[in-house]
C-alpha cells in the first residue's frame, strides 16, 4: 500500500492524498453515524436504563420521554417557532440574495469590484462581533422577541448565498437574457420568468443549506427571542442543560426531534445539494 501513496522519489502520490482524504473521512462519518445512532437509542430508554445501558440499544424501548416532551413540555410550540422563523428567514434570504447576485452578474457599474470582495469579507466577520449594535437598532424598532426582526438578520447574513448564486448566474447564456431583451421583456420578467426557472438546482441548494444553518442556529435566537413563548427548537433543548442529569432522557428525545428534519433533508436531497453548488463552476 506504501508503493501506492507514494511515487519513486517518496512524495506522495495525488491518488494516495485522495485515499488518506479518503480515509479520514470515512472515520469521522462512522463516528458522525455512530453518535446520531446513539442519540436515537438513547431517546427510547429510561432514566436508569441510561445508567446501566448508556451505549447500545435500549432494552426495554419506550416513547415517554418524547410523551413528556410534547405533551407536559409543550415542544410543539418550539417546533412551531423554528418552523415560522426559517420559514420568513428563508423567502427574505433567498428573495434579496438571488436578486442582487442577478444584478451584479449582469451588470458592470462603478463600485461593483468594491461590493464583491464586501461579501466576500462578510464570509469572514462573525455575527457575534456586531451583536451589540444589531441588539441596539431592534430594540429600537421594538423587533426583539419578533421572528421577522430576526428573520430580517438572517436575510442581512447573506455572503454565502450571493456567492453562490452569482457564481451560477455569471454561466448563465447572455445570447438567451440579450434575446429576451430584444423581445421586450424587462429585467425583471427576464429574472422571475426565466433566469429563475433554469436555476431550481442552485435555488434548492441555498435553500437547503440556509435551511440547516438557521434550523440550528442557538446564539441569535438567545439573544432576540428571550422571552419563552418565543424560544426555537435549540433554546428548548438547552434549557434542560440546567439540570443535565434531571433532564438527560428528555434531552435525547428532544435532540432527536431537532435531528428529523436534517435526516430528512440530507437523505432526499443529498443529490440537489452538490448539483447545485457545482452547476456554475463548469460552462457548457
Amino acid at each position: 500500500m506504501k508503493k501506492n501513496l507514494e511515487d519513486s522519489s517518496g512524495a506522495v502520490t495525488k491518488s494516495g492524498w485522495k485515499t488518506v482524504i479518503s480515509i479520514i473521512l470515512i472515520i469521522y462519518s462512522l463516528i458522525t453515524v455512530f453518535l446520531v445512532g446513539e442519540t436515537i437509542a438513547s431517546s427510547f430508554k429510561t432514566k436508569i436504563e441510561l445508567v446501566d445501558n448508556l451505549i447500545g440499544l435500549p432494552k426495554e424501548p419506550t416513547l415517554a420521554n418524547y410523551f413528556t416532551v410534547f405533551v407536559k413540555e409543550g415542544f410543539g410550540r418550539y417546533i412551531m417557532n423554528s418552523i415560522s422563523l426559517v420559514a420568513i428567514s428563508l423567502i427574505l434570504l433567498i428573495i434579496v440574495s438571488s436578486m442582487l447576485a442577478y444584478g451584479m452578474a449582469q451588470y458592470t457599474f462603478k463600485g461593483k469590484k468594491f461590493l464583491q470582495a464586501y461579501f466576500l469579507i462578510g464570509l469572514m466577520m462573525p455575527v457575534q462581533l456586531s451583536i451589540l449594535p444589531l441588539y441596539l437598532m431592534l430594540s429600537r424598532l421594538k423587533m426583539t422577541n419578533s421572528f421577522l426582526g430576526l428573520a430580517l438578520l438572517y436575510a442581512a447574513n447573506l455572503s454565502f448565498s450571493f456567492l453562490v448564486f452569482n457564481q451560477f448566474f455569471l454561466q448563465l447564456p447572455q445570447a438567451m437574457i440579450e434575446s429576451a431583451h430584444m423581445d421586450g421583456a424587462s429585467d425583471m420578467c427576464i429574472f422571475w420568468k426565466i433566469v429563475v426557472p433554469i436555476s431550481k438546482p442552485v435555488f434548492s441548494t441555498v435553500g437547503l443549506l440556509q435551511f440547516v444553518t438557521i434550523w440550528n442556529d442557538f446564539f441569535l435566537p438567545m439573544v432576540f427571542l428571550p422571552k419563552k413563548n418565543a424560544h426555537t427548537l435549540t433554546l428548548a433543548i438547552y434549557s434542560y442543560t440546567g439540570n443535565f442529569l434531571k433532564n438527560w432522557d428528555k434531552i435525547f428525545a428532544a435532540a432527536t426531534i431537532a435531528l428529523v428534519p436534517i435526516l430528512i433533508i440530507y437523505f432526499l436531497f443529498s443529490e440537489q445539494i452538490v448539483a447545485g453548488l457545482t452547476a456554475g463552476s463548469t460552462k457548457e
